[in-house]
């Protein structure tokens, strides 16, 4: 999901008022075209994880289990996020607190995966984990060019776009994970990626928490 996500104010595009004055409004993903691009990310998704978690499963790999899990955190707040669209500003901003919620679990059980493997597994199977890997760098990168013309908005629809963005980066480093682990026939890159992952997902689901209370507060003062 998303990596880094340190640029998340959303560029606006200007409503016309009925007084002809220029009213920023940050893009909330409300037309046929956005909701059709996230129906088929959210297929891509889908298809990922039953082959990503099929194939982690066989390699005992926590960089791959965190790779899976998030193709399938993906599909639900993705959906989710499809629901939320031409909802209110509050129900926007409380989808948003939820995807991070969310993505802030899925950190914890990918960083406890990785403790257990540390201590009770052997080296997976290196080449495994390149494969599946460069399966979802092409996942994602189809994902990518479906969205790119939607990457600025509110938390919501931003969130979307970097989490796939950033879903591409995490796929490249589990290839490079796969050539580390045949290289030295050690389960360690593995280990050291996976939780370095979990991290990146914590970090992720507080910035997007951060950035719809913001936009929750912006809201209600609006209103007042």
């Amino acid at each position: 999901m998303t990596l880094f996500m340190t640029s998340l104010a959303p560029t606006t595009r200007t409503a016309i008022s009925s007084c002809g004055c220029g009213d920023s409004q940050p893009f909330d993903g409300a037309t046929p075209e956005y909701r059709r691009i996230l129906l088929w990310v959210i297929a891509i998704n889908l298809v990922a994880f039953v082959v990503v978690s099929s194939g982690g499963l066989l390699a005992g790999s926590a960089s791959v289990a965190a790779n899976a899990l998030d193709f399938l955190a993906d599909s639900a707040t993705y959906a989710i996020s499809l629901w939320a669209i031409s909802k209110s500003a509050e129900i926007r901003s409380g989808t948003a607190i939820v995807k991070g919620a969310s993505l802030g679990v899925l950190g914890v059980a990918v960083l406890g995966f990785a403790g257990w493997r540390a201590v009770n597994g052997i080296a997976p199977e290196g080449l495994t984990i390149s494969g599946l890997g460069l399966f979802g760098v092409a996942a994602n990168f189809v994902a990518a060019i479906l969205l790119s013309r939607h990457r600025d908005g509110d938390a919501n629809v931003r969130s979307v776009w970097l989490c796939t963005r950033n879903d591409l980066i995490q796929c490249l480093a589990v290839v490079v994970t796969g050539g580390l682990v045949w290289f030295t026939r050690s389960a360690w890159p593995d280990i050291i990626v996976g939780a370095i992952l979990a991290i990146v997902f914590l970090q992720s689901a507080w910035s997007i928490i951060a950035q719809a209370q913001a936009e929750r507060r912006d809201s209600v003062l609006a209103a007042d």
